[in-house]
C-alpha cells in the first residue's frame, strides 16, 4: 500500500512539475519566497488594527508569529523523524524532472514547510476577518495553495508532501484561531 501510494505520488509529481516552462519559473520562483505573502500579512494586521486596536493587533501578531514557528518546527521534526528524500534526491529520478532553483535544500522533504505556514496563516487571518471580509480567506487560501503548487513546480516538493503541510497548516490554524477567539481576542495581554 505505501510503496503504491509512493508510485502515485511520484508520477503525479513528474505531471505537475512538467507542466512548467522557462518562461513562468521568475514568477513561481518568487512566489516561492517566504516573503511572498507580507503585503497580505501587513493588510490583515492593518485591518485587525482599524477595526479591533493595538493590544489586539498585537495579540495576532504573536499569535501568528507561534503559528509559523510551531508547524516549522514539526515540519522539521517530521522531516528527520520520517527521513524522506526530496524529489531532487532522488537518483531514479533524474532527467525526469526539472529542478528550477539552484539548491535543492535539506535532504529531506516530508512534509513542505511552505505549504503548512502559508496554510496556517492564510486560514488564521481569513477566520479572524470572516465578519468584516467573507471573501479575505479565499484570497489567503488561493495563495497558499499557489505557494504548494510552487513547491512541486520549483522540483523540491512531493505533492503528499504539500497536501500533508496544507492538511498540517489548517489543523493548526483553526486550533489557534480557538484560543485566539476563546481566550486572547478581548482579554487584557
Amino acid at each position: 500500500m505505501l510503496e503504491q501510494l509512493q508510485s502515485i505520488d511520484r508520477t503525479l509529481f513528474v505531471f505537475l512539475n512538467g507542466l512548467g516552462s522557462p518562461s513562468w519559473d521568475a514568477f513561481w520562483l518568487l512566489l516561492s519566497e517566504k516573503t511572498v505573502g507580507a503585503p497580505l500579512v501587513l493588510f490583515f494586521l492593518w485591518k485587525l488594527y482599524d477595526t479591533y486596536g493595538l493590544v489586539v493587533s498585537l495579540k495576532a501578531i504573536l499569535a501568528v508569529g507561534l503559528l509559523i514557528l510551531a508547524t516549522d518546527q514539526l515540519a522539521n521534526a517530521f522531516k528527520y523523524g520520517f527521513a524522506r528524500p526530496r524529489p531532487c534526491y532522488e537518483t531514479d529520478l533524474n532527467g525526469m524532472f526539472r529542478l528550477v532553483k539552484s539548491s535543492c535544500g535539506g535532504a529531506y522533504g516530508f512534509f513542505s514547510a511552505h505549504a503548512a505556514n502559508s496554510m496556517a496563516v492564510a486560514i488564521f487571518m481569513g477566520m479572524l476577518l470572516r465578519q468584516l471580509w467573507s471573501w479575505f480567506i479565499f484570497v489567503g487560501v488561493l495563495l497558499a495553495l499557489m505557494v504548494g503548487y510552487s513547491r512541486i513546480y520549483l522540483g523540491v516538493h512531493y505533492p503528499f508532501d504539500v497536501f500533508i503541510g496544507f492538511f498540517i497548516g489548517a489543523f493548526f490554524a483553526f486550533i489557534a484561531q480557538f484560543i485566539f477567539k476563546k481566550h486572547l481576542l478581548f482579554k487584557p495581554l
